[in-house]
């Protein structure tokens, strides 16, 4: 091993370790493994940012902004209403969901097509009687089986592509990937429609009222009158009992107490932190004589020994100082255009990611209360105001309808309710239509490079007034691209370097012991692993130049290995953070992180089964 393949390897491992302890984001963590590569002299600064303006990063920028086109022309919910049934048993509904996430999945991003039809699954799962749950891992496992049939369904296939190009082989047509990536999706869907949906772990039961996240960290403040002023803890917690609800925290003159003594004597002002279903929130409050935080006005709050400086609430919260019974809540979420209670996800990426309700102002900017949060998994007891969003949390908001939707807009929250089927302008969904199917059209037959073909579109869907100009920038997935672009130059130096060869022999001597078929097996099994633990993109982007450098020391064509490895980091089925779509699903599905394995592992298991002999048939070695 030379000092540059030493010094690369650690630079890798520790790139690795970074995505995986997930502390920063996969962008921050490329760029610094970029910047890492060209200060050891492994990557030449005049080629530091050459990924940026690879056709695999101009592409995924453009589909994005196609897939946003057509989001809000209402071009897939017509689809959606269209295709999905109306009156059908568990199985036919899962099987129609999850073919219809697989078929969007394709020529779209594959977590916009996931944000699509979460609620559509809520909604399902909730006539079905059935946990959310149920719905919507298929459903995210669905999403992530049909991105592996097309060149632009994953950024992985983008990225195998042009890693063949520099083989001389060329790059990978539209729908190269189509005759195993569509035989993994199809026998992937109908296990996971027929068998696999009964293997995800029921965590929470929905009903007819709505759709349950799971239970809430709220915080209550006590107030003069309040029937729990003077009585302890334990007495607080007998009364607690029949809702359900616990305490797991106690603030007190800004002090935080985890485990508060059961004996302590409560005291108007004190504020509570407590664990409770949304449906028992309101009778929980009447029924004590408390008030939700966020209800309570600044001068209340000097004057009960709570915090100070903080705004009184938005004019349009400034009557609802009585918290209102159980049927009174249900009478405010119908009233949506004087004030509702809304369930957001947190997206992957979005700009509310690392930020707490008190940084962007939410109370005095944008006029909504944030009510309390779902965090699987994990219990806290910082103040809500000052809690810091993650991926996948479940907010409780509260404010006019026009806030609460400017500000999941804004902020890349998903509404976690029925959004009636709308068409902005008439026409603008069959016309968002025809130029997708001409731009895949286009790069399918060759008359267009793929990346210039896809740039058109976006351009014409600007030009027809599809997406605002305003949109263009925002409808991109930043962090992906830069991700993409930082990540390409990084693999390219284990090429040069030497270390994909190393790694190759290691593999061959050790695993294959030169059977090529053992060698793909075995480049397939890693692919899939890391994918697991780290960003697909950068999987594809490390494993490229080791699955090329395999095939040369065996002697055989690189194709079948690039097709190993563009299916192998698709296939992110064992934790919430190894795709996207998993980590959107923790909160709403009430999952925990061990929870994805169970099913996770079936699909695995027949990705493999089956994409092995269809890659060997199809790119035979």
């Amino acid at each position: 091993m030379t000092v540059d393949q030493g010094v690369l390897f650690a630079i890798l491992l520790a790139t690795m370790a970074m995505f995986m302890w997930s502390g920063w984001r996969h962008d921050m963590v490329a760029i610094g493994a970029l910047l890492v590569c060209v200060f050891a002299g492994l990557v030449p600064g005049g080629q530091a940012f050459s990924g940026f303006g690879h056709p695999a990063v101009i592409t995924v920028a453009c589909v994005l902004i196609l897939g946003h086109g057509l989001r809000i022309t209402g071009a897939v919910d017509v689809l959606a209403q269209r295709f999905l049934p109306t009156s059908a048993g568990p199985t036919l509904s899962i099987l129609a969901l999850i073919g219809l996430a697989a078929l969007l999945s394709g020529f779209m991003n594959n977590v916009g097509a996931l944000a699509l039809l979460m609620p559509i699954a809520i909604q399902m799962a909730a006539k079905l009687n059935l946990p959310a749950g149920k719905l919507l891992m298929p459903l995210a496992f669905g999403s992530i089986l049909g991105g592996m049939t097309t060149l632009i369904g994953t950024p992985p296939n983008l990225i195998v592509s042009g890693y063949r190009a520099t083989t001389g082989a060329g790059h990978f047509a539209m729908f190269d990937f189509a005759p195993v990536g569509v035989a993994v999706a199809v026998l992937g869907i109908v296990f996971i429609g027929l068998v696999g949906w009964r293997l995800v772990p029921t965590r929470k039961q929905a009903d007819s009222g709505g759709f349950e996240s799971g239970a809430y960290l709220s915080e209550v403040r006590i107030v003069e009158g309040s029937k729990v002023v003077n009585k302890s803890l334990r007495e607080v917690e007998h009364l607690l009992d029949e809702t359900d609800a616990q305490i797991v925290g106690l603030v007190r003159h800004e002090v935080r107490i985890s485990a508060p003594n059961p004996g302590r004597k409560l005291r108007a002002g004190d504020i509570l932190v407590i664990e409770v279903e949304h449906s028992a929130l309101a009778s929980v409050l009447s029924s004590l004589g408390l008030k939700l935080e966020e209800d309570v006005p600044a001068n209340q709050e000097a004057r009960e020994g709570g915090e100070t400086g903080e705004m009184a609430p938005a004019a349009s919260e400034a009557t609802e100082d009585d918290v209102p019974p159980a049927s009174e809540v249900e009478q405010e979420i119908a009233q949506a255009d004087e004030v509702l209670i809304q369930e957001l996800v947190v997206m992957p990426n979005a700009a509310l990611v690392n930020r707490s309700a008190t940084d962007i102002e939410l109370r005095t900017r944008y006029g909504i209360n944030l009510l309390a949060i779902s965090r699987q998994g994990q219990r806290t007891i910082k103040r809500l105001r000052t809690a810091r969003m993650q991926a996948g949390d479940v907010l409780l908001m509260r404010g006019s309808t026009e806030a609460v939707s400017g500000f999941a807009a804004q902020f890349g929250c998903l509404p976690l309710a029925k959004r009636d089927i709308q068409v902005p302008k008439k026409g603008q969904a069959l016309t968002s239509t025809l130029v997708m199917v001409l731009t895949v059209a286009a790069a399918a037959l060759g008359v267009l490079p793929t990346a210039v073909a896809f740039a058109a579109g976006a351009l014409a869907f600007v030009a027809l007034h599809i997406v605002p100009v305003r949109s263009i920038y925002t409808a991109v997935d930043w962090p992906v691209v830069v991700l993409l672009g930082a990540m390409l130059p990084v693999a390219n130096a284990m090429t040069s370097t030497g270390a994909a060869d190393l790694i190759a022999g290691l593999m061959l001597e050790n695993v294959a012991q030169g059977h090529a078929i053992a060698g793909l097996v075995a480049v397939l099994v890693v692919t899939m692993f890391l994918s697991d633990l780290m960003n697909n993109a950068a999987t594809a982007a490390v494993m490229c130049p080791i699955g090329i450098s395999t095939a040369q020391q065996l002697g055989v064509g690189a194709d079948a290995f690039l097709m190993a490895i563009a299916v192998g980091a698709s296939c992110a089925f064992l934790t919430p953070i190894g795709h996207q779509n998993n980590t959107l699903i923790l909160g709403p599905g009430g999952f925990r992180f061990s929870d994805y394995w169970r099913l996770g592992l079936a699909v695995e298991a027949i990705v493999i089964a089956v994409s092995v002999p269809m890659i060997l048939w199809v790119w035979p070695l």
